[in-house]
Order: C-alpha cells, then sequence, then structure tokens
C-alpha cells in the first residue's frame, strides 16, 4: 500500500505526508498551506463559504465539482485535481468571467461568502460547455448550498445568469491535457494506507479488499463521502483512530440496469444516482434534489444515508416503498436483506461488524403502477424531515387498489412501513372515502415523538394529509400541487 496522498492543487502536484488524516481540506488549505480564500462558516457542509471544486476524469475530460472542504478529510483528495478561489485569475490578472460578473453585477457586499459563491458558479460555468440549459431553477439549484446575509440573492443569481449566458472560455482548458496526464500518472493499482500520530486511513480499490479491511479492524469507521461522518470530527471532535474510506472501491461504483432490476453500487454519490432515478422515478429524483445542496450531494451517497441508521434519512422510505434489498459483503460472502428487514431499532441495524453495506437492488415496478414521495421540511430546500412519505400504488381496471405500499420516515425511531394503513387499503375502490377511513390507521402504524422539528401531533396530521394529497394527485382531478410541478408518473408508461 502506499503511503502518501498526492493530489493536484490548482495545477500542481502536491504530497501530503505528515498531517491528520481527519484533518478537514479547509483547515489544512487554511493553516498548512495560508490558502484563506475558502471559509468556514458552519463547519458542516451548510453555508458553502467553504466550497472548493474537485476535479477527476470523466469520459476524457476534466469535470469539475463543488464540495465542501469543511467535512472532508484531506485524504479523500488523493488521486483527485483541486481548484480553489486562489487560481481563477488568469496569467495576465484578469478574474474568471464569474468573479467579474460578481463585481459588475454587485453581488459581493461583507464579502465572507463571496468565495464560495464564486466556485459554486465556476463548476456551473464549465459544467459540460453548453450554456443552453443553465436557466433560473439550474442556478438557484447550484447556488442552494451557498448562503449570504447581505445581498438577497439577486445580484449573485444575476452574476450567475450573465456570465454563464455564453460560452465558456478556455479557463483551464489550454492545459487540459497535462492535467489529465498528471491525473493519470496519480492513479495507481495501490490502495492507499495513510497514518500518522496513531491515526490509519486506509483506501481499497476493490470489495475484496474492502472485505479484509473491516475484518481485521471491525471497529473502523467507514467513510463514503463524509458528510455525515464529517460532522463527528467537526462538531462532536471524535478521534477516529481507523478509516477504512469506500469512494475508490470500483464495485461499490456501480450502476446497473436490467429488464428486472436498478442496482446502485453503495458509493454512488447522489448526483450520479441522478441520471438513473430521474428516468425512471422522477419523484424520487426530485426529493434526492432536495437532500443538501450539490455541494452534499457531489460528495454524499444512497448507500450512506442507509447504513447510518437515520430515522429522518430521506431514501430509505422511497426504497422501502419500492422493496428494496441490500446485498451485504464480506469476507464470508454476500448476505441480502430486505432494506425494510436491515431497520432494527433506533441506532441498531441488521449489520455484522465485518460487513458493509455493497449494493442496493431496486425491483422494477410493475407496469401502471405509480411512486409518490413526499418531503416535509421547514426550509425547501437543503433541510432535515419532518415527515417522508413514499407511496407505491397499483390500481386495477375498475379502480381498485391492487398493490399498495406506504413507507414514512420520521414517524419512528426506524424509517418503516405503514402496514395497517396498507392493509385497509388493499382491494378497496381507491376513491376519497376509502382514503379518508384508511388514514385513521397510522395511529396504529405509528406513535411519534415530538421533538425540535415538529410535534407528535403534526407528524401524523401530516402523514394523513400526505395521503390525501398522493390520492388527488393520482386521479389528476387537482391542478398543480408542487413547488416545481407534479413528478407524476405512471412506471412503464411515458
Amino acid at each position: 500500500m502506499r503511503g502518501q496522498v498526492r493530489f493536484l492543487l490548482n495545477g500542481e502536484m502536491h504530497t501530503v505526508r505528515d498531517a491528520s488524516p481527519t484533518l478537514t481540506v479547509l483547515r489544512y488549505l487554511r493553516e498548512n498551506l495560508g490558502l484563506c480564500g475558502s471559509k468556514e462558516g458552519c463547519a458542516e457542509g451548510d453555508c458553502g463559504a467553504c466550497t472548493i471544486a474537485q476535479g477527476e476524469i470523466h469520459n476524457g475530460r476534466m469535470r469539475y465539482r463543488a464540495i465542501n472542504s469543511c467535512i472532508q478529510f484531506l485524504p479523500t483528495l488523493d488521486g483527485k485535481s483541486i481548484v480553489t478561489v486562489e487560481a481563477l485569475k488568469n496569467t495576465d490578472g484578469s478574474l474568471h468571467p464569474v468573479q467579474q460578473a460578481m463585481v459588475d453585477k454587485h453581488g459581493s457586499q461583507c464579502g465572507f461568502c463571496t468565495p464560495g459563491f464564486v466556485m459554486s458558479l465556476f463548476t456551473l460555468y464549465h459544467r459540460a460547455g453548453d450554456h443552453s440549459n443553465i436557466d433560473r431553477l439550474t442556478v438557484n439549484d447550484a447556488i442552494a448550498g451557498n448562503l449570504c446575509r447581505c445581498t438577497g440573492y439577486g445580484p449573485i443569481i444575476e452574476a450567475a445568469q450573465s456570465s454563464c449566458s455564453e460560452q465558456p472560455d478556455d479557463w483551464f482548458t489550454s492545459s487540459e491535457a497535462q492535467l489529465i496526464e498528471a491525473l493519470s500518472a496519480l492513479d495507481s493499482d495501490q490502495s492507499l494506507l495513510y497514518e500518522h500520530a496513531g491515526q490509519r486511513f486506509f483506501a481499497p480499490h476493490s470489495l475484496a479488499e474492502l472485505n479484509k479491511l473491516t475484518a481485521q479492524y471491525p471497529d473502523a469507521s467507514i467513510l463514503a463521502g463524509g458528510t455525515d461522518a464529517g460532522l463527528w470530527v467537526t462538531k462532536f471532535k471524535r478521534q477516529l483512530d481507523t478509516v477504512i474510506y469506500i469512494a475508490n472501491v470500483a464495485e461499490l461504483q456501480q450502476i446497473e440496469v436490467s429488464s428486472e432490476q436498478f442496482s446502485l453500487g453503495a458509493g454512488v454519490t447522489y448526483t450520479d444516482a441522478l441520471e438513473v432515478l430521474s428516468e425512471h422515478f422522477p419523484d424520487f429524483a426530485e426529493m434526492t434534489r432536495r437532500i443538501g445542496a450539490e455541494q452534499v450531494r457531489n460528495a454524499g451517497t444512497i448507500g450512506g444515508n442507509i447504513a447510518n441508521g437515520s430515522p429522518i434519512g430521506d431514501t430509505p422510505p422511497v426504497l422501502i416503498a419500492l422493496g428494496a434489498r441490500l446485498i451485504l459483503s464480506s469476507c464470508n460472502g454476500n448476505r441480502e436483506i430486505a432494506l425494510e428487514d436491515f431497520f432494527i431499532d433506533y441506532g441498531k441495524q441488521d449489520l455484522r461488524s465485518d460487513e458493509v453495506v455493497a449494493q442496493i437492488v431496486i425491483p422494477k415496478p410493475a407496469v401502471g403502477s405509480q411512486l409518490f414521495c413526499y418531503k416535509i421540511s421547514k426550509r425547501f430546500d437543503q433541510d432535515i424531515s419532518a415527515v417522508c412519505a413514499a407511496f407505491l400504488i397499483e390500481l386495477d381496471n375498475q379502480g381498485v387498489a391492487r398493490s399498495f405500499k406506504a413507507a414514512f420516515g420520521g414517524m419512528a425511531g426506524i424509517p418503516a412501513r405503514a402496514k395497517h394503513l396498507e392493509q385497509a387499503l388493499l382491494g378497496q375502490p381507491w376513491n376519497e372515502q376509502t382514503i379518508s377511513s384508511a388514514a385513521t390507521q397510522l395511529k396504529l402504524d405509528f406513535n411519534p415523538l415530538s421533538d425540535l422539528r415538529a410535534s407528535a401531533e403534526y407528524r401524523l396530521q401530516v402523514a394523513g394529509n400526505l395521503l390525501t394529497k398522493c390520492y388527488l394527485e393520482s386521479t389528476g382531478e387537482v391542478g398543480n400541487t408542487r413547488l416545481f410541478g407534479s413528478s407524476r408518473h405512471s412506471y412503464g408508461k411515458r
């Protein structure tokens, strides 16, 4: 195994030999290298002041994505290219187009958040080399993870639309071939074992190697995107002695689609999963788009959302309603279980000490079935859910519920199906009277808690209201009920 962390920093080779493996990228940039353009506003991936661009080779080109450097551990940069705000100006001193637009449109006041906005807009500006589809909603999505207390966002949005109204300039493209060559030289079959002051950071390349490590270090912290684990260090001040990073495991990065099912590797990021979800499960895709912001979705994974066992994770209720199954991997082989059986109790999952979540397998729903997903939170974007709900419905020709699955998050210590509700609807006519009667069964399914996000009474009422909303949307008898339009979709009928 290789013992040094190597990456490109603003186009130059950089090697790390003597830093804690759980030191955040932001602290390393500011405190070790004096690159203070990136700021710390929250240390939890919420405000975006720390945003930098992370580059990788994709389809023969350089692809840059925004990430929160405040919660990313330094060794996760191994083999990647990093761009900070200090590198954006041209050699003649002229500003990058998004920087110049921020000046021209008065998009900066106190300036604390400005570098983060600039880096988010930088990745938007250079995305795919085509600005024809960069509309207001695209801009809003790109900067949803960047918070500003001064400008009211109007000038920043104007700067984004102005700078992205023309084709990208040749920033870094003249040296793209050199960057790709340098990154390719960093690519190695050797996995990473980085050690410092008694801490270890493993980054295996294969599932077999990962399984050996989890067997050898059963108490290790498994790290995927770091959008949750990063806070263990920045907020809870935990000492992580052994970290096993799964993002380089090839088998966990695969997305497979067959005639019968979809398979997502546990290391697939939300951003990479969105393409297949958008095509086959529009409602699920829209819910996923509201998980965190682009910086979070570019790093976080559906596998991590499942493995951390949170009762308010957004993806498990949807996956449970879809009948998803998990492939759990260890040196002893694979074990397959239904996702709903994975969650045992609050903070307890059916995962042995030597196992890792390897794949999420989603069966294709019956033709004509409809999936409806809902996320209730205090803010529309980038907020933790109070209640999540997912309904998978299949009606026969007479409008009777042939199949009905309902799963909720935020209603119990684990994400779970509403089995009393399901039984009350199965075989019944899909009408307002049936829905109203069946909703009363939710009190038998759940006894929710009251907390800072919502009261128990609110959660029960909202759960029933979401069932009603699902019914109204499924009949098409009401107007638009979604902020960005309804995602109604009958599976197999496009």
